[in-house]
């Protein structure tokens, strides 16, 4: 005798494979979650460590941070290691700057004064 395997067919049975396919789901990222909150401990120190792994790191490979020579250096103008020389002062740069931003100035305003003379607004 044969027996007959139940039908699938029905919507009473699709909808308990449903839930039962839905509790599988559930139960699997519930076991997820519950790994997630142990590791959380060690998740968290291991990350705490390498922080401060990282600060001490950091503390160590420079000088003191009151040391005022340090922070005024500036690699983007080839104030490297080597070129220790002091740079003479800059008040001739300083006067030289002055000198065009009052030529730029002065050219704006002829070039506004020659506009509202040309197209009487």
């Amino acid at each position: 005798m044969r027996r007959r395997l139940p039908k699938s067919g029905s919507p009473l049975d699709q909808q308990q494979e449903e839930l039962a396919r839905r509790e599988n789901e559930l139960r699997d990222k519930m076991q997820q979650l519950q790994r997630m909150i142990e590791e959380a401990p060690r998740v968290a120190a291991e990350t705490s460590r390498r922080q401060r792994e990282e600060l001490l790191a950091r503390a160590n490979e420079s000088g003191s941070r009151l040391d005022a020579s340090l922070s005024l250096r500036d690699r983007r103008w080839g104030d490297e290691e080597s070129g220790t020389r002091r740079r003479g002062a800059l008040r001739s740069e300083r006067r030289e700057g002055r000198i065009i931003f009052l030529v730029l100035v002065i050219a704006l305003a002829v070039v506004v004064l020659w506009l509202i003379t040309r197209f009487h607004w």
